[in-house]
């Protein structure tokens, strides 16, 4: 039986990383001994079900919460796509990571682009973008297909007047529980509450800004490494026709799965089949 190590380390004042916590900012790790891979989402917690699939066939894994988000400091500056990729960056330096797999799920996916975009591939060898936000959601001038800023407006609103509501609400289309015959996991929806409120209210609301109207596109022109798409068609968080469609037309070495009827917590709703393209897409 392999040896599972747990370490942890402190990296700067902001980041929670699974598994340990020393001074303000710490990681998770599952250490086994192969290659790395690095996690990126809201929480470490929602990479439950992958961190452990992984590490149990021998893969050292990774997760950390964002700034403002989980367990890491709330700051009131800085929740913005130029220093989450940074803070990403001082955490693979801190634990100079080499050859990992960067895999992010929703606004992880543009903190994935943007750390590339910024810090090059030096220590990335693939990357897996799961029903992520690139390559610009909000739609522009310059950018008229996209969602119109009317919505993530309407998304502040609601995050102000109520957060613990709108946490709530968030979850039934989030798991895709709105849809006809849905199992619908209460477990999951307290999980998901629990991420979303352990979080700054400022953190939240400037991520709104963050995952929307940053513009990922020349980003995605840097990734030249072996790129995994992965994303529901039924997913009504990041719609796939403004997102995953149109980023593996732009990047230049990726291919798209898409999920029949899958929502956006795919790796939830869908983690048995999300594990097993992970573990053929690192071992191909």
């Amino acid at each position: 039986m392999p040896v599972v190590k747990a370490a942890a380390v402190q990296i700067s004042p902001v980041l929670y990383s699974r598994e340990g916590t020393v001074g303000k900012v710490v990681k998770k790790i599952i250490e086994l001994g192969r290659q790395g891979v690095q996690f990126a989402t809201f929480t470490a917690d929602a990479w439950d079900a992958q961190m452990l699939f992984l590490a149990n066939h021998g893969y050292r894994v990774i997760a950390h919460d964002r700034r403002s988000h989980g367990r890491s400091d709330q700051t009131w500056i800085g929740n913005d796509m130029d220093t989450y990729a940074d803070d990403l960056a001082t955490l693979l330096e801190t634990l100079d990571a080499k050859g990992a797999t960067m895999i992010g799920h929703s606004t992880g996916g543009g903190e994935v682009a943007r750390y590339i975009g910024r810090h090059g591939t030096s220590r990335v060898s693939k990357a897996v973008l799961i029903s992520a936000v690139p390559p610009h959601m909000a739609q522009t001038p310059t950018n008229p297909n996209s969602a119109p800023m009317s919505v993530f407006d309407g998304l502040r609103a609601s995050l102000l007047a109520d957060r613990a509501g709108f946490f709530k609400e968030l979850a039934m289309p989030f798991f895709g529980y709105n849809r006809p015959n849905a199992k619908v996991s209460q477990g999951q929806i307290d999980s998901f509450w629990l991420q979303g409120m352990m979080g700054s209210l400022q953190g939240e609301h400037d991520c709104i800004k963050a995952f929307s109207e940053t513009d990922f596109t020349d980003d995605l022109k840097k990734m030249t490494i072996p790129t995994l798409l992965l994303q529901g068609n039924d997913d009504q968080i990041v719609p796939i026709d403004i997102a995953s469609r149109r980023s593996v037309k732009i990047l230049p070495n990726a291919s798209l799965k898409e999920y029949a009827g899958a929502p956006h917590g795919m790796c939830v709703t869908h983690a048995d089949q999300v594990n097993a393209d992970l573990l053929a897409f690192l071992k191909g």
